[in-house]
């Protein structure tokens, strides 16, 4: 595989191409097909390159202490934590119907598997690719068995150091992975001096391997085409319909609108990079005649006679020779006779 590169459902993430749009449903289905089909059409409808969901096997995820906690959260959905967790999560059958429904509508389905039993509920699926979330950034463990499936991997770097970045891309690099690195502020939402998009810079020059994404918490949609412009071939956003609906993290989703004029704008950034070769387009041309300048005399004058500075003044429309050419007349004897203005052309001296 060439180097910072990613191939994922047939689509291929490399630094010449179009933004990779995931859109981040989560647990924003609250737990309900119908809301997560809605979801992911809705999704659809606004560009998105794939939907993602989250999985965890709570009973072995969490201590029985934090799971049997009380949740009295105005976001639970249920008396306890583990509950509240349970009643979010959709089970083999409905992960299937989710998937199909996604197919049937072409975007990429996957999503994050939070512990090893959930890498192996997705690798049953058979899903395209691997969200590893930010929490698993130290988890080597997961990291490595979820290498061991042969999937592109996604790994997001909230909360971490540089260097439990680069402990996870060895492991990565020795497996021989496939994977992108996220830049990612595990804030819900991060202020905005919290971004530091800049790591996403410092990522390319660090790595040579992986693709680098963007996975942005934050409330609005600049940061992504800020990103993009950085050099992040993947972004992703929590999504949903309604940011009013309840669970934590409605209020910081992307609603439909908002997904579609990021992908817009990002559609547009990918075209407008370019190469980074400076050149004049044909667009261009009758602006620049219009606006740019050209070398004419300001006076009648005779053949024989010596032209200086004074004779030589610079006006548009700039359909002739350009004012850096003024050194070539200088000093220079008018081969023939010239009428006020004229456009200077160098035959005119000798």
């Amino acid at each position: 595989m060439q180097k910072r590169t990613l191939e994922i459902a047939g689509i291929t993430v490399s630094d010449s191409s179009k933004c990779f749009v995931i859109a981040e449903i989560g647990h924003n289905h609250q737990g309900k097909l119908a809301l997560a089909k809605e979801m992911i059409k809705a999704a659809v409808e606004s560009g998105a390159t794939a939907v993602k969901l989250q999985k965890r096997d709570n009973k072995t995820l969490f201590t029985q202490d934090y799971y049997n906690q009380i949740y009295n959260s105005e976001n639970s959905f249920g008396a306890t934590y583990g509950e509240h967790r349970e009643n979010l999560e959709f089970n083999h059958d409905q992960y299937v119907e989710l998937q199909k429904y996604s197919a049937d509508l072409g975007v990429i389905f996957f999503a994050t598997a939070f512990d090893v039993e959930s890498a192996d509920f997705l690798d049953e699926l058979n899903v395209p690719a691997y969200k590893i979330a930010s929490g698993d950034l130290k988890n080597i463990p997961l990291i490595r068995h979820l290498a061991g499936k042969r999937r592109p991997m996604i790994l997001s770097t909230g909360g971490g150091t540089i260097e439990d970045v680069d402990r996870a891309v060895t492991e990565l690099d020795g497996l021989g992975a496939e994977y992108c690195i996220m830049q990612c502020t595990a804030g819900y939402p991060p202020a905005w001096d919290e971004l530091n998009l800049r790591v996403i810079s410092e990522f390319r020059n660090r790595y040579d391997n992986p693709v680098i994404g963007f996975s942005s918490h934050d409330n609005g949609i600049a940061m992504a085409s800020a990103a993009y412009a950085l050099g992040a071939r993947m972004i992703e956003k929590h999504f949903t319909t309604n940011r009013t609906l309840k669970g934590t993290d409605h209020a910081f989703s992307l609603e439909p609108q908002g997904l579609r004029k990021m992908v817009r704008d990002l559609d547009r950034l990918h075209v407008a990079m370019g190469d980074g070769q400076k050149r004049q387009f044909d667009s261009e041309k009758d602006p620049l005649r219009k606006m740019g300048k050209k070398l004419v005399i300001t006076r009648s004058m005779k053949a024989g006679e010596v032209l200086t500075e004074s004779d030589i003044a610079f006006k548009s429309p700039g359909d002739g020779l350009a004012p850096y050419m003024i050194n070539n007349f200088v000093g220079k004897q008018l081969t023939k006779d010239l009428v006020q203005e004229h456009s200077l052309a160098l035959g005119d001296v000798q």
